[in-house]
Formats: C-alpha cells, structure tokens, sequence
C-alpha cells in the first residue's frame, strides 16, 4: 500500500508542468525592482508588494476602498508595451470592482493626484492569462485620480 501511495504522490508531484513551478512572487518582485533602477523611480513598497510613485498626491479627497472613482490611465508591461488605455476623461468604476492593485494603489493619492503603479501578479491577473495579459505579469499603470464620486 506504501509503494501505490508513493507512485501516486510522484505522478501527481511529477506531472506539474513548469509553468506551474514558477515562483511569480519572487520573479514580480525582481523585475519591478530592476523596472525601477532603469527608470529613476523613487517607488515606496506596500506590505502587500504593490510598489507606487506618487508624483503629485492631489488636493482633493482621497478615496477608501469602498469609493466611486474616475480614473484616467495607462497601462503598459515592463517593456512599455501598451495593453490598455482610458481616454482623459477617464473611467468611472467602485474600487471594489477592479483589481487589488488598484483597490490599494488608487487610495495612496487624492482627488486630482496621480503617479504610477507597479502591480505584481498577486494583485493583478494572476499566474493565468486573462483578455491578451499573460499570466503571473507585471503590470504598470500611470494613472490621474480625476475624481472621488
């Protein structure tokens, strides 16, 4: 019965594909540290792992977890290829409704505001692919905090 249990647990072990094995924590973290060395960034890191640049805080409200926002932004991987993009009116959405890395990252400015935010996979999309991002990603989002509705 040992012998059958352990050929088990080594075909299960075993038959993790490669992309499964890696550990996006830790290569996330590698590259938006690399990101911004290259790019003169002066980033603060979250105890969450989001990295943000405040390059203007703003002077209006600042927005909780549970606001109404509007946003404009840009989003882009680590190679400045663009994914997504608002126009500058922006997008209105409730922080509750997008990713973790923007659910945090948009509250660290106030109304007017705006910087970047280095989102590692964890508070992003994950390790799968989701609408052309491939999965465990790094993803960068210059936004404007336009308004906290």
């Amino acid at each position: 019965m040992k012998k059958i249990l352990f050929v088990l647990a080594l075909v299960v072990f075993g038959s993790c594909s490669d992309d499964e094995k890696v550990d996006y924590v830790a290569k996330n973290e590698e590259e938006i540290k690399e990101y911004i060395a290259a790019n003169g960034l002066n980033a603060t890191r979250s105890d969450s792992g989001l990295y943000y640049v405040v390059e203007e805080e703003g002077t209006g409200e600042r927005p909780n977890f549970n606001s109404d926002v509007t946003v404009a932004y840009k989003g882009y991987f680590t190679d400045k290829e663009i994914f997504d993009e608002s126009s500058a009116e922006g997008i209105s959405f409730n922080l509750r409704q997008v990713i973790a890395g923007w659910t945090e990252g948009i509250t660290y400015f106030k109304e007017g505001g705006n910087g970047i935010l280095l989102v590692p996979a964890a508070l992003g999309y994950g390790n799968s692919d989701n609408r052309g991002i491939p999965g465990g990603s790094v993803l960068i989002f210059e936004v404007k905090l336009l308004a906290t509705n």
